[in-house]
């Protein structure tokens, strides 16, 4: 047994004892071994599983790609374009070949310095190329002298690739020798071959194809390719992208071309250019420019404009990867833009008129495409959604808020246009919200909104409608494609609290639910106010598939259980999002399901060969889209939820049997079920 006095005093002194209490201690110092449990018993060094070389990554695919899915498997192109694009930025390639096979393999080939296959140092026996290919964390981008900026650690992503694959080859052209070496799934399938001599070749070669092991039938879409590739050529002019594509594999697929090559000198202005070609803009010219070294750092390039009838939309890089997520380097360009627009107002004697601006103003209706070049860039995750360096901010900042100082200087008439146009949208916004408060506000208070909230501007409750959506993505495309004057959008992150098995304290302290109330204003249980309910709708609306069922269920739960009124007076709604997006030629339709899908094809197409896109959820869809399927009036289909007479008493009883804290009731209604249930899958 341990001293007591001495556990009190870990890593310190212990107070001294007396001589026959030093001698007891000392004669019980040795450990006794306790018996093992029962419990213990099978758990032992046997039962720890060390997985060696690629193998976690397919074990877990979702911790070095974020899953999957269509846009996982999409990343491994990303991963390795990168690599090429970083021997472009770095002065070392000036082409790159993108071709999509027949058989669904991905070739990309660049003219740089190709990947070493010299012994590596610390593995004797293995080339640079088999370690770079084969060993997570390998790889020339941890060390700066090689990149002075990359899109990422060589190592992780080629690694990564190569692991999930059935097929991958590399090819490495260097001192005019032609290297080549196969792998599967991780494996090496062979040595490195020297193939020979080659002249007028440098660079490398890879060519790999999805394992369907880890991804299913998903196949390579020729679109969101050519897009990326197109991407990468926009965020650095000096690189030329040549695409090729099997003509197979664009049947049906008019925007996309066999073969074409992508080189833009104009960089982020030609990119914003074309997408806002045709669109009003407040401005007669696009704010851009590009610094080399901003902060002692490789580069910044930039382009705003902004637009007069658009919601603002922001796309930002980072050593050519997209940070769809944004990050420090989106924060630096807003508050730049900020700061100048206030220097410019406290010139022309509007100062007092600015002091409500904020950056959500100023990116109201901003169109913004930002791309650094930094080393050593830090991410959230693997897949690189948003930029953590926290330095980016600060260069991002000081770089434009001088650029656009000078624009602003430069030409007072469109500066002053630009000036009173995000003014205005400070003051519309102010009065909005002073609307709001008036017209919503109880006897005694204010109605306090949760700030994820995206509120209407109607008034009162008839006409409004509130969406209720799934995570923070699928709120930015529903912001997007609703009607700003009638339709509300409330973000709820991750599943709602089941309401059926919780206990009081856990519903009063948590926090969707609470968000939820407050942005309903009608109160809960027997605080249930129908005639301080804020929307004339209520709208769940979540992805088509297994886990946008269980939150649709679990919301259905709260109201039924919470707010049985709001369901008896015909105000709670399902939005019905469609699965597949279907097209041929000009052509397109969507479907519900795969029922639904079937139908689609035999009358709307007569049987025609289609292109089948699934939606992984609403994140995925353009707002576009969103809005013509799922949230225009016009168009959409909602199903009304109600609880029928004849089936109100046996309601609450399945509510408690599916949704309760007894896991047995639970068990022996999906039992009594099951064939219902197999019957129900077969026919929808």
């Amino acid at each position: 047994m341990s001293d007591p006095a001495r556990d009190l005093f870990v890593g310190g002194e212990a107070p001294q004892a007396k001589p026959n209490e030093r001698r007891k201690v000392a004669a019980s110092s040795a450990p006794v071994p306790a018996p093992i449990t029962s419990a213990e018993a099978g758990y032992d060094a046997s039962a720890i599983e060390v997985l060696e070389g690629l193998e976690p990554v397919r074990r877990r695919p979702g911790m070095y790609i974020g899953g999957t899915d269509e846009r996982a498997l999409h990343h491994l192109f990303a991963e390795v374009i990168d690599n090429s694009m970083d021997e472009a930025v770095a002065g070392h390639a000036s082409f790159i070949e993108v071709e999509l096979e027949e058989t669904g393999h991905l070739v990309v080939t660049d003219n740089g310095r190709g990947i070493p296959v010299d012994p590596h140092p610390k593995y004797p026996t293995k080339s640079a190329l088999e370690v770079i290919m084969t060993v997570l964390h390998a790889g020339g981008k941890f060390d700066s002298k090689v990149y002075e900026t990359s899109g990422g650690l060589h190592g992780v992503g080629i690694s990564v690739v190569n692991a999930l694959s059935d097929e991958l080859e590399v090819e490495v052209a260097r001192s005019q020798t032609l290297y080549r070496q196969s792998f599967s799934r991780g494996h090496v399938q062979g040595p490195l071959e020297t193939v020979g001599r080659v002249q007028n070749r440098r660079g490398t070669r890879v060519r790999f194809h999805p394992d369907a092991q880890i991804f299913g039938p998903l196949k390579f879409d020729p679109r969101r390719l050519f897009r990326m590739a197109r991407s990468k050529a926009y965020l650095f002019g000096g690189v030329e992208i040549r695409w090729r594509c099997a003509p197979s594999l664009l049947e049906g697929i008019d925007d996309v071309p066999a073969e074409t090559v992508h080189r833009f000198p104009g960089g982020l202005r030609d990119y914003l250019a074309r997408d806002l070609e045709g669109k009003e803009l407040v401005t007669d010219a696009i704010f851009s420019g590009k610094i080399t070294k901003p902060g002692g750092h490789g580069s910044l390039e930039w382009a705003v404009a902004w637009m007069v009838t658009e919601d603002g939309v922001s796309a930002s890089y980072c050593n050519t990867i997209p940070t769809a997520e944004g990050g420090t380097h989106e924060s630096g360009l807003r508050v730049a833009l900020l700061r100048a627009l206030r220097e410019h107002a406290e010139r022309v004697n509007q100062a007092k008129r600015m002091t409500a601006v904020t950056t959500d103003d100023v990116m109201a209706t901003c169109a913004s495409m930002l791309s650094v070049f930094i080393r050593e860039p830090e991410f959230q995750g693997q897949t690189k959604d948003k930029l953590a360096t926290v330095e980016a901010s600060r260069i991002v900042e000081t770089a434009i808020r001088d650029a656009f100082d000078h624009w602003l200087a430069a030409s007072p008439a469109q500066a002053n246009k630009l000036l009173d146009w995000v003014i205005d949208r400070a003051e519309e916004r102010l009065r909005r919200r002073q609307e709001k408060e008036v017209a919503r506000k109880s006897a005694t208070r204010k109605l306090r909104l949760p700030g994820k909230l995206a509120d209407c501007s109607k008034a009162g409750m008839a006409g409004s409608e509130i969406f209720i959506v799934e995570g923070d993505s699928a709120g930015g495309s529903a912001k997007q494609a609703r009607d700003r004057a009638s339709q509300a959008i409330l973000p709820l992150r991750g599943k709602i609290l089941n309401v059926a098995s919780a206990s009081r304290d856990k519903l009063g302290a948590n926090q969707l639910i609470s968000d939820l109330t407050q942005a309903l204003g009608c109160g809960t249980g027997n605080a249930f106010r129908l005639e301080d309910l804020r929307y004339e709708k209520v709208i769940i609306m979540t992805d088509a598939d297994v886990d946008g069922a269980h939150i649709a269920s679990l919301l259905i739960t709260f109201f039924y259980r919470q707010m049985p009124k709001l369901i008896d007076r015909g105000h709670l709604y399902l939005a019905i999002p469609p699965l597949y997006r279907l097209t041929h030629g000009a052509k397109t339709a969507y479907a519900r399901d795969d029922a639904d899908r079937e139908r689609v094809i035999k009358t709307v197409f007569k049987g025609a060969k289609v292109e089948i896109g699934r939606f992984k959820g609403l994140g995925e869809m353009m707002p576009a889209q969103l809005k013509e399927t799922t949230m225009d009036p016009k168009k959409r289909t909602l199903l009304r939820v109600e609880v029928l007479e004849e089936a109100r008493s046996s309601t609450g009883d399945a509510v408690d049997r599916l949704m309760g804290n007894k896991p047995e009731a639970r068990f022996a209604f999906i039992s009594e079920r099951a064939a219902f249930a197999d019957g129900a899958e077969l026919d929808i």
